[in-house]
């Protein structure tokens, strides 16, 4: 239930504190006093939609703020949701403190002072309160409405949340299905990937052997260039007259003819010199060796010329590397074997698709034959609720025409009503007025109020179009659904006021150049309620 709002700032109220009582609470007041922006202001804590406009002139914010208890039967649900966001809950005692709070540029939104989204504050409100107002009360003339409020009546949740699944998953098959067609190649583009595929897996590139190829290419292109040089600098380095290896051997050994004089200082240095002479034969021989790698004979380089074309044809055609050459060849490969098996792909789309389509048709029977046993009990109910607000006469019958089977089952649910004895039975949606409507919520909600686990029900003048006798069986129900639901009620009548567990007046006043509305709380109700009847004195 809702313990207490706070209100700042916001329209005509600069500032009010409401507590509320479990039961029947009723807002009465002058027209234009201010009691719709009391609801307003109920409706913005909860989540709804946040109008900056409303801010009172002159203020930089406007402040909402409000504690509920939550009923033992919602902590464990709540518990769940709101960890989900990091967000502390107290499952002993079920206290939720909601804030929100408007600046002309944005509005910030608390539960339990931890900031959230408006979204998961309207989530979190639609599970604590329920809200009616006249836009309510027509949506009642909807036969999809109505279904709805059969569907909460009967506790079919799980019935319908079978249906719901079956069709999300049909859905999302015919989604698999429709991608699958999609990027299935046709018989044209299946014959281009085979030759694709062939072509690439008859020259069959090994990654990196591009470059590999083309080095060899370079060497064996340049191959007499190489050896004429090869021979040259082998020559000068070890086999002409005056070679670089006979003057070195020259100088070793005049090293050496020294080192008999200084053998300490001299030793190391003929020591560096054989090493020299090493090095040039060493770099000799490399040279010889590489003449003997770069000579390749015809035959053998039209080869690589011509593998090396090979290569090139695909990576023209196809890719620019290799490496992407072998991936093209692999979505090739994929995108035949899908063509290869797309009979036996359908055959088992069709075969998931007809046990989905079974299984969802046997959900929604359930959930018909449920909704036949509740429609006969919801009216009922709601003829016994009617009789007790002045509808003596009435009779209501259910009407069920089969429809596709959807994720809301295969009915067509609709209301067919007649308020006076002797009268056609007729759509609810084309006789009842608005006084009518008024009360068949009323009567609704509490046919729902076993049913509805939401502990707090708001009325937006649910008395409309009605009076005398009418209106004080209306104020009898809503004093009856207060004993299980805490009721928030805008009224304009006495006969409904009256039943009140609470009572509050909203009024309006100036101060100086200001407008302000205010909410008290009577502890003595007679003079209001003489007032609304017209200022009959008690």
């Amino acid at each position: 239930m809702l313990n207490f709002i706070k209100i700042r700032n916001y329209a005509l109220i600069e500032s009010a504190e409401v507590e509320f009582s479990p039961g029947f609470n009723v807002f009465t007041g002058e027209s234009g006093a201010g009691k719709s922006i009391l609801m307003s202001a109920v409706d913005l804590l909860l989540g709804g939609r946040s109008d900056r406009g409303a801010i009172r002139s002159g203020s930089a914010c406007a402040e909402i703020a409000g504690m509920f208890t939550v009923p033992a039967a919602l902590r464990r649900t709540l518990l769940d949701k709101l960890a989900a966001s990091d967000i502390a809950f107290d499952e002993s005692d079920g206290e939720l403190y909601f804030r929100r709070v408007m600046t002309p540029s944005a509005t910030r939104n608390y539960i339990n002072d931890t900031p959230v989204s408006a979204r998961l504050l309207a989530e979190t409100g639609a599970l604590l309160m329920d809200r009616h107002g006249v836009g309510e009360q027509l949506s009642l003339l909807q036969p999809s409405r109505q279904l709805e409020l059969l569907d909460r009546f009967g506790s079919l949740g799980p019935f319908r949340n079978k249906c719901a699944e079956t069709a999300a998953a049909l859905t999302r098959l015919e989604e698999e299905i429709s991608s699958f067609e999609e990027t299935l190649p046709d018989e044209s583009e299946a014959d281009r990937l085979s030759l694709v595929v062939e072509d690439i897996e008859r020259v069959d590139p090994v990654p990196g052997e591009d470059a590999e190829l083309e080095a060899r290419h370079r060497l064996a292109a340049n191959s007499r260039e190489i050896l004429s040089t090869a021979s040259c600098l082998s020559a000068r380095l070890y086999d002409e007259e005056n070679s670089i290896a006979d003057q070195l051997g020259t100088v070793c050994r005049q090293l050496q003819d020294l080192e008999k004089i200084d053998e300490k200082s001299l030793s190391p240095l003929v020591a560096h010199c054989v090493e020299i002479q090493d090095s040039v034969s060493e770099l000799s021989r490399s040279i010889q060796d590489l003449a003997g790698k770069i000579e390749l004979d015809p035959g053998e380089f039209a080869a690589l010329e011509e593998r090396m074309a090979a290569l090139h044809t695909l990576k023209r055609r196809y890719a620019p590397t290799i490496e992407m050459l072998l991936e093209t060849l692999e979505a090739a490969r994929k995108r035949l074997d899908d063509f290869r098996r797309s009979a036996a792909q359908r055959e088992e789309f069709s075969r998931r698709r007809k046990a989905l389509t079974e299984e969802l048709s046997r959900h929604c029977q359930a959930l018909s034959q449920e909704r036949q046993k509740a429609a006969r009990a919801l009216v009922k109910e709601l003829l016994q609720r009617l009789e007790l607000i002045g509808f003596t006469g009435a009779r209501l019958e259910p009407e069920f025409t089969p429809s596709s089977p959807s994720a809301n089952g295969s009915d067509h649910f609709e209301l067919f009503f007649s308020a006076n004895k002797g009268e056609e039975l007729r759509p609810l949606r084309k006789i009842a007025s608005s006084g009518e409507l008024s009360r068949i919520m009323l009567a609704f909600k509490t046919a729902l109020a076993d049913a509805d686990a939401v502990p707090t029900v708001v009325f937006d003048e649910i008395d409309m179009n009605i009076g005398g006798e009418t209106a004080n069986k209306v104020g009898e129900a809503l004093k009856l659904l207060g004993e299980k639901r805490q009721i928030l009620s805008i009224s304009h009548l006495a006969q409904v006021a009256s039943c009140a567990d609470r009572h509050f007046v909203v009024e309006k006043f100036t101060s100086g150049d200001r407008t302000y509305s205010q909410v008290r709380q009577l502890t003595d109700t007679r003079s209001e309620l003489g007032r609304m009847m017209g200022n009959l004195k008690f």
